[in-house]
């Protein structure tokens, strides 16, 4: 009994060794003023990394396994789904694919970073996944997964594999747990940013509070209103209560954050508001966010 354990645990051994050295030339050190993380080779000459390790100015490099560091510029940053692409002057560099499928809770997970050149490796369960949520900073994220690892210095914007080597995400510090940004919102994200530098988010130009109607419903009352924004040149005004948008109540103010993403610009916007106990319809064009 003890030499087949001793077999079986050399065989899992061996396996998760060979999962991360066959990842190791895909995966990156990224330093930036007072930051340091880990990153991935994308596309040729492209690499994800995390948003929010990626310091907002200076200089960034791109350290390749071996030590070779090579300058990367900023090609565009995400924080509500905290991707962040940069471009190296390499495009030789083996690219990580990415797999559409999550493991399942329980399952066996490795994040893959790099540390000053060489990589580093963690192993964990797959502690939840779920699916798709919208983050603190308003972004979509394709799936709720999280590990249960211990990601060292330097090693958020890992790359989570599953037990078959598949790389499924890109491993983050979140408010006490360790989450993995999904293949699919780095797919998506990655691209914009790729082609537009950055991610175009909704605007309706108003600050909103949280009300309750005369009979209960939840509404959001418009505070203020920006003069050059959509909702003003739509005929919004102060101390309206939007109750619904496209037909459909809203829960809270976030019903209409949600509204707002980045398939949102140049559409319309229906929203039916309470103005002096009489209800009305207002369309709206929505905008993009100004960058500020």
């Amino acid at each position: 009994m003890a030499d087949m354990t001793e077999t079986t645990l050399t065989a899992l051994s061996s396996s998760i060794s060979a999962l991360v050295e066959r990842t190791a030339p895909s995966v990156v050190s990224v330093t930036s003023r007072h930051a340091q993380a880990s990153g991935f080779v994308w596309r040729p000459g492209l690499i994800v990394t995390a948003e929010e390790a990626l310091a907002e100015g200076g200089e960034v490099f791109v350290q390749l396994q071996g030590g070779e560091r090579l300058p990367a510029t900023r090609m565009g940053r995400d924080h509500s789904t905290d991707v962040a692409l940069l471009r190296i002057g390499r495009a030789d560099l083996p690219v990580l694919p990415l797999a559409g499928a999550y493991p399942p809770v329980g399952a066996l997970a490795i994040a893959v970073g790099a540390d000053d050149g060489s990589a580093c490796a963690a192993l964990g369960l797959v502690s939840r996944s779920a699916g798709a949520w919208r983050s603190l900073r308003g972004g979509e994220i394709d799936a709720r997964l999280e590990l249960d690892v211990a990601l060292r210095r330097g090693a958020q914007g890992s790359v989570a594999l599953d037990a078959d080597g598949r790389a499924f995400g890109m491993a983050v510090r979140g408010p006490r747990k360790i989450i993995v940004i999904p293949a699919r919102t780095i797919e998506r994200a990655a691209a914009t940013l790729e082609k537009h530098g950055r991610i175009p988010r909704g605007y309706f130009g108003v600050g909103l509070q949280a009300v309750r109607t005369p009979d209960k419903k939840p509404g959001a009352m418009v505070m203020n209103v920006d003069i050059d924004g959509p909702a003003a040149k739509a005929g919004v005004l102060q101390g309206d209560v939007i109750i619904a948008i496209n037909g459909s109540a809203i829960e809270d103010v976030r019903s209409l954050q949600r509204a707002l993403g980045s398939d949102s610009v140049g559409s319309n916007a229906e929203l039916l508001i309470v103005r002096a106990g009489a209800t009305s319809k207002i369309s709206v064009l929505i905008g993009e966010r100004p960058a500020g």
